[in-house]
C-alpha cells in the first residue's frame, strides 16, 4: 500500500530502504483517487521511532493512506526536536475543523499518574470527544486505551503489583468479528505497563465487546459497535528490539526490572529477541483499515 507522507519526513528514507511503497505529496496529487485520511496522535516520547513503527503497520493493504501527525500543545516533548515537531506535526487547534477516516492514539509513559494529573489530560479529552463526531474509527493503544475507557465509559485503571513486561499469549474470543479475521486461535502480543483495567466493568458494559484475552495479561482487545472505538491494551506496533531497549534503559537507570517474558531465547538477554507477534499485528491493522475504516467511511468526509 502506498503511504502518503511529507516529502522530507525522516521515516520516508528508512521505509523506502525496506521496500515499503511510500508516495510523496507530488506523486499523490497526480492520482485520481481519494486516499484514506489517517491521523496519528503521537504521545510517545521518542516520536520518530513511533512514527516508523506505525507507518510500517499501515503499509500492508492496497489502500492509499494520507497520514497526518498530531501532537498535544499542552506538553513540551523532551525527546524529539522542536524542529521535527514544528515541521511534521499539527496541534489539535489546527485540525479540529477537519474530519478523518481513522485516528490512532498512541500510548504514553504516564501510568504512574492519575488521569487528571497528566498535564495534557483536558486536551486529550477534547480530542477524544472530537473523535466521536469527526473520525470514522479510532484505535487507542495501551495507556491511551485505558484513558479512553475511563473517559468514554468511566472504567478505572488499576495498579499492578509488578510491571507487565514481555510477550504474552492471547486467545481470540469472538472469531466472527472482522477485526480478528485471519487470526489463529492463540496469538502473541507485547506488553509494557504498570497498570491494568477493571476487567469486570469492561465485560459487564453493554456497549463493549471483548475480542481477545490473555490468561496472564488479561483483556487485550475491546471494541464498541461497528468498530467506532477500538481499545488495544498492548503494543502490537512494537518492533523486535523495542522491549530490549526498554529493559536496558531501566537497568542503566537502576530501576527494578525483570527480564521480559517469552522474549529472549533461553532468557539470555545477549541473544537476538524472538519476533513472535508481527504477522498478527500486521493483520490487525489491515483488518482495521479495511473493515472499520475503508468500508465504513463516507466518500465525502
Amino acid at each position: 500500500m502506498p503511504i502518503k507522507i511529507q516529502n522530507d519526513l525522516p521515516a520516508k528514507e528508512v521505509l523506502e530502504q525496506e521496500n515499503i511503497f511510500v508516495m510523496d505529496e507530488t506523486r499523490a496529487l497526480k492520482q485520481d483517487i481519494r486516499p484514506l485520511k489517517i491521523c496519528i496522535l503521537n504521545l510517545m516520547p521518542n516520536k520518530q521511532e513511533t512514527e516508523l513503527h506505525l507507518l510500517r503497520e499501515l503499509s500492508n493493504t492496497p489502500l492509499q493512506i494520507d497520514v497526518t501527525f498530531m501532537k498535544v500543545a499542552s506538553h513540551v516533548s523532551k525527546n524529539t526536536s522542536a524542529n521535527h515537531l514544528e515541521k511534521f506535526y499539527h496541534d489539535f487547534t489546527e485540525l479540529r475543523d477537519e474530519k478523518f477516516d481513522g485516528l490512532i492514539i498512541t500510548g504514553a509513559p504516564v501510568e504512574h499518574l492519575d488521569f487528571v494529573e497528566v498535564d495534557y489530560w483536558q486536551e486529550l479529552c477534547d480530542i477524544m470527544e472530537w473523535s466521536k463526531r469527526s473520525v470514522t474509527s479510532t484505535i487507542h493503544l495501551c495507556w491511551a486505551a485505558q484513558a479512553a475507557l475511563y473517559y468514554h465509559f468511566q472504567i478505572e485503571k488499576l495498579p499492578l503489583q509488578e510491571k507487565m513486561f514481555g510477550i504474552y499469549e492471547h486467545q481470540v474470543l469472538l472469531r466472527k468479528m472482522p477485526l480478528v479475521r485471519g487470526f489463529d486461535d492463540f496469538f502473541m502480543l507485547p506488553h509494557s505497563r504498570h497498570t491494568t483495567i477493571d476487567e469486570a466493568a469492561v465485560i459487564n458494559h453493554p456497549e463493549l465487546m471483548v475480542l481477545a484475552q490473555s490468561m496472564t495479561a488479561g483483556i487485550s482487545l475491546v471494541k464498541t459497535a461497528f468498530g467506532k472505538q477500538i481499545f488495544m491494551i498492548a503494543h502490537p506496533e512494537y518492533e523486535r528490539y523495542t522491549l530490549h531497549n526498554e529493559y536496558i534503559r531501566d537497568l542503566d537507570k537502576g530501576l527494578p526490572i525483570k527480564l521480559p517474558v517469552n522474549y529472549y531465547p533461553d532468557d539470555d538477554s545477549t541473544s537476538k529477541p524472538l519476533l513472535s507477534w508481527r504477522a498478527h499485528s500486521n493483520n490487525l491493522y489491515s483488518n482495521w483499515l479495511n473493515f472499520y475504516v475503508y468500508q465504513q467511511t463516507p466518500y465525502e468526509l
